[in-house]
C-alpha cells in the first residue's frame, strides 16, 4: 500500500484490484454522477514517462497521431497499432516541462512501455514507469470548474484537450465539465481534501461509466489487436491524423478511410445483463461470424450495464444485436454525444 492509498483509505475509500471501488455507497455514487459534480481517484491509469531530445520526435512515428506542435498547452489523443493497424493502445499523451507523458490503463502500462522501448533503439530518448510521479484525479459535473478554479488557483484552459499548469500540478479540459488533474503526491492530500469539500468522491466504476457515456473507448487487455482506429472512432474524436508520416499500421488506416465505408463502427448502448469488454456480440443479420465486441462496460444507474460496442453498421440498422448468443441479452442503442458518419 502507498501513502496515497493509505491517505484514500483513511478518506473511506474501499479499495477492490488497487483501484478505489467506492467511499462506501457505490449505489448512491453512481446516481450522484448523473447530476452532481464528483470527483475519483484515477488509479486505474498509469503513465509512461518519455524523456531525451528525441522523445516527441520517437513517439510521433509510432502512434496515429500527430506530435509536431506538441506543447504544453493542449493534449494529443492517439492510437498504437499493430502492424495489421488493429489498436494495441489508445492514450492520451500530454507535454509537462522536459517530459512527454503518456496516460493509459494501468493494465497496460508495463507492456506498452516495454514494446515501445524495442523501437527506440539509437533515438536520444528513455522510457520509465512515471506513473508514482503523478497522482491521477478526474472531477466532472456542473460546478467542476469552480471547483477547481477554487482550489488550483489558476484558470483553467478553455478548449477541449487544453491544459493548463500550477507549480505542483496541472490540468487537462477532457469536456464541458469533465477534467483530469495530475498533482506531485506530496500536494495530493491537500488538493484532494479541498476538492471533496465541493465534490463528492466515487470510485472508479463511476468514472468509467462516465467516459462510457462520453462515447470515448479505451482499449483494454480484453480487446487489444481487435479495432482498427475507425471502428473504435478515434478519427471522429481527432485520434487521428491523415496527414502525418508513417507508422505501424497506417497503411490499413489510410485504406479504411479512403477506399471504403468502414462497416464496423463504435456505438453507445445499454445492456439488461451483465457485460464485460472483450464479450461478443451476435446477430441474425450474420449468422456466419459475431456482429461485433464489447470494448468497454460499466454498470448503469438505474441497473444493468451501459456500453461501449463495434458493431456491424447493418446489425444495428436491423435492431437486432445481442450479448454472448443471438438469443442473448438485446443492446437497446443510444445516441453518441457527437455526430457519426
Amino acid at each position: 500500500m502507498t501513502t496515497w492509498t493509505e491517505f484514500l483509505t483513511s478518506q473511506g475509500a474501499v479499495f477492490a484490484d488497487a483501484t478505489v471501488a467506492d467511499f462506501g455507497d457505490a449505489k448512491a455514487e453512481l446516481a450522484a454522477a448523473a447530476a452532481q459534480t464528483v470527483i475519483a481517484d484515477l488509479s486505474q491509469f498509469g503513465l509512461i514517462g518519455l524523456a531525451g531530445e528525441e522523445a516527441k520526435t520517437f513517439l510521433h512515428g509510432q502512434i496515429t497521431n500527430d506530435l509536431r506542435g506538441l506543447t504544453e498547452q493542449a493534449a494529443v489523443f492517439a492510437g498504437y497499432l499493430s502492424a495489421k493497424g488493429r489498436m494495441l493502445a489508445n492514450f492520451l499523451v500530454m507535454k509537462r516541462g522536459d517530459d512527454v507523458l503518456v496516460m493509459l490503463p494501468a493494465s497496460l502500462r508495463e507492456p506498452i512501455q516495454k514494446r515501445l522501448s524495442m523501437f527506440i533503439l539509437r533515438s536520444k530518448v528513455k522510457a520509465r514507469d512515471a506513473s508514482a510521479e503523478w497522482v491521477r484525479l478526474g472531477v466532472n459535473g456542473p460546478n467542476a470548474s469552480q471547483a477547481l478554479s477554487d482550489t488550483l488557483g489558476y484558470e483553467l484552459p478553455d478548449g477541449l484537450m487544453g491544459m493548463a499548469h500550477g507549480e505542483q500540478t496541472f490540468v487537462l479540459r477532457l469536456g464541458d465539465q469533465r477534467f483530469d488533474i495530475f498533482v506531485q503526491p506530496e500536494a495530493a492530500p491537500a488538493i484532494w481534501q479541498k476538492l471533496t469539500s465541493l465534490c463528492r468522491p466515487v470510485g472508479a466504476p463511476v468514472w468509467d461509466w462516465l467516459m462510457v457515456q462520453s462515447g470515448v473507448p479505451m482499449v483494454l487487455p480484453q480487446t487489444q489487436d481487435h479495432f482498427v482506429p475507425q471502428m473504435a472512432n478515434m478519427e471522429l474524436l481527432g485520434g487521428v491524423s491523415f496527414n502525418k508520416g508513417c507508422y505501424p499500421g497506417q497503411e490499413i488506416v489510410a485504406r479504411s478511410q479512403y477506399l471504403g465505408k468502414v462497416k464496423r463502427r463504435l456505438f453507445l448502448a445499454h445492456i439488461d445483463a451483465a457485460a464485460a469488454a472483450g464479450d461478443e456480440l451476435f446477430s441474425n443479420e450474420l449468422q456466419d461470424q459475431a456482429a461485433g465486441h464489447i470494448a468497454n462496460a460499466a454498470l448503469a444507474p438505474d441497473g444493468g450495464f451501459d456500453v461501449l460496442a463495434v458493431v456491424h453498421n447493418s446489425c444495428v440498422e436491423a435492431g437486432d444485436v445481442h450479448l454472448k448468443a443471438r438469443d442473448g441479452a438485446p443492446l437497446v442503442f443510444r445516441p453518441l454525444p457527437y455526430p457519426v458518419a
